[in-house]
């Protein structure tokens, strides 16, 4: 009997990375054939799935978080590829990949895309990967084990002004580098708002009249960044 074939969308800026995945899961012990199609940033990626109009072309979307942007389009990043894939193929299992261990970025994933699996890499293995991807196939979900720890943490912190998603947000676009003055680039507020946000944040800390910097110290102390 003919092995079913698995069509896997993988979108990484390293492709050493998905030839890494595309040999990991060759490896599956549910007889899965894997047949692979790769884009290596945000345009790229967008182009592809913006080719067809079959909802059924991809059965998985792997995305890594940290990818160059399509700012064109205003894209910039797996995070907002997988918003535009959940669309796009209503059917595909979404798996989010990163190097950041970040507990805000990583809740922030969570929370606005809820991924059929969430892994950061440095803690992931051979193995893991494809109990991972065993676990998606089977309709369940996977997250690895600092997102666990990630998202019990954030769930734990009882200010939920704090926890507001636009204020994650704030927090997380900071600890990258983005400067105050180009935030409202990467979100849907004014410039008053943030400043207003990043007041309450800074409350939240006790740096009231700190810096942006001051900001990412306290988070960073906190185990949020």
């Amino acid at each position: 009997m003919e092995s079913k074939t698995i069509h896997i969308f993988m979108v990484d800026d390293h492709p050493s990375m998905i030839e890494g995945y595309k040999s990991i899961l060759s490896y599956n012990d549910l007889g899965y054939k894997i047949e692979v199609t790769s884009a290596f940033d945000c345009k790229s990626a967008y182009n592809r799935m913006m080719q067809s109009d079959d909802i059924y072309e991809f059965d998985m979307v792997f995305l890594d978080l940290s990818l160059p942007p399509y700012e064109e389009k205003n894209i910039n990043s797996g995070q907002d590829l997988a918003l535009i894939a959940r669309k796009k193929y209503p059917f595909a299992k979404i798996l989010m990949l990163t190097s950041h261990a970040e507990a805000f970025i990583l809740y922030e994933i969570q929370s606005t895309i809820d991924p059929d699996g969430l892994l950061v890499k440095s803690d992931f293995t051979a193995d893991e990967f494809l109990k991972a991807f065993e676990v998606i196939v089977n309709k369940e979900k996977y997250i690895s084990k600092t997102v666990k720890e990630s998202i019990q943490e954030m769930l734990e912190v009882k200010n939920k002004v704090f926890l507001d998603e636009n204020n994650r947000t704030i927090i997380s676009l900071l600890s990258q580098g983005v400067l105050s003055k180009n935030l409202p680039n990467y979100i849907n507020l004014a410039q008053s708002s943030i400043d207003k946000r990043k007041a309450q944040i800074k409350d939240y800390f006790c740096v009231k009249g700190g810096t942006d910097e001051d900001i990412v110290r306290e988070a960073k102390k906190h185990g949020f960044v």
